[in-house]
């Protein structure tokens, strides 16, 4: 323990006498109190020419690496191919085997194989090509898409399908009705000639009117059996991206709007409702949604309708809309159990 001297020079920096201390004096004087210093490490330096630069090991292990990473790439795209060579070749086959030749007789025949079971709502999803430019490759990338809406919608309407609703993302189909509705008529003419029973059509879209015309009076005078038979009739409904999301959004303000003004209750709010106000602004639930595409891709489409819908889809079908997949679908349809959550 220090003294008082130690103590008085401590603070002060001075002696007994008075007589400042110099850096020398200090540091002997604060010497005894410091704790022993550690004694020092020599390290032997290594020699030069003994100093070791792995080179080959990283080499190796990066060689090893590259080498697992193209075999494994090289498998895989050997799969992929040999799968879409297997898809195509089925899908020839197929396409081969079952033809429509538009005879309605033919489609006829292939859904009698399914015992009666087709959906009673059909819904498929079409696209509009995006290759090509110009408005003259848009007109024509136009009209391939009405001309696949309107061999849907005839095979549709040969399968005793009830009501078909036709969805594509940017809404192209809804620009003209009647002309679509004119389109659809001359292809099931093709099919069905001047038969009785040529289906009749009708077109709706949401937020647009209903187009169905009607229908021209035949020249002979009707036939009890005529008058007794009901004439089938295919309801279609066009579908797009402003359909899908925006109407839960808008549905979802409206009915917080209507809370707000105690016009309606939180407990009325239930699952039945925003189904029947769905089902009535947009459309129900279809049974079957066939893609026809090479993989499954909603592409926005309305996301409250395919809860208990059964999805079919081709994978690495890049042929377009085809009378083959259109009717696996039915017959994937035609063996699923709908248990319904059970």
């Amino acid at each position: 323990m220090p003294g008082l001297r130690s103590t008085t020079a401590f603070h002060t920096d001075r002696d007994v006498t008075g007589r400042q201390l110099t850096a020398t004096e200090r540091e002997q004087l604060l010497k005894p109190y410091l704790p022993p210093r550690p004694a020092k490490q020599q390290v032997q330096p290594k020699a030069k020419g003994l100093r070791h630069q792995p080179r080959i090991r990283p080499a190796l292990r990066t060689f090893i690496h590259h080498a697992l990473f193209s075999l494994i790439h090289a498998l895989f795209s050997i799969y992929i191919h040999c799968r879409r060579i297997y898809h195509a070749i089925i899908g020839r086959v197929l396409a081969v085997i079952y033809y429509h030749h538009r005879t309605p007789e033919y489609i006829q025949r292939d859904v009698r194989a399914m015992k009666g079971k087709v959906p009673g709502h059909l819904s498929v999803i079409l696209s509009l090509d995006a290759s090509g430019g110009g408005a003259g490759g848009r007109k024509d990338r136009l009209e391939t898409l009405v001309e696949e809406a309107c061999e849907v919608a005839a095979w549709s309407a040969c399968a005793g399908v009830k009501v078909l609703s036709i969805y594509e993302r940017t809404g192209a189909l809804k620009s003209s009705l009647p002309y679509l509705h004119r389109r659809m008529s001359k292809t099931l003419t093709s099919y069905y000639g001047n038969s009785p029973n040529k289906p009749s059509l009708s077109l709706r879209a949401p937020h647009h009117p209903s187009y169905s015309p009607p229908h021209s009076p035949s020249s002979a005078l009707p036939t009890s059996t005529d008058v007794n038979s009901t004439k089938p009739h295919l309801a279609i409904l066009l579908l797009s991206s402003t359909d899908s999301r925006q109407t839960l959004v808008d549905l979802t303000r409206t009915l917080a709007t209507m809370s707000q003004d105690n016009k309606l209750s939180t407990r009325d709010i239930s699952t039945e409702l925003i189904d029947a106000e769905i089902t009535e602004s947009v459309m129900g639930e279809p049974d079957l949604l066939i893609i026809f595409g090479d993989r499954i891709l909603l592409d926005g489409y309305p996301p409250w309708q395919v809860r208990l819908t059964e999805i079919y889809g081709v994978q690495d079908h890049g042929g377009g809309v085809s009378y083959s997949v259109f009717l696996r679908g039915l017959m994937r349809y035609a063996g699923a159990e709908m248990r319904f959550g059970r």
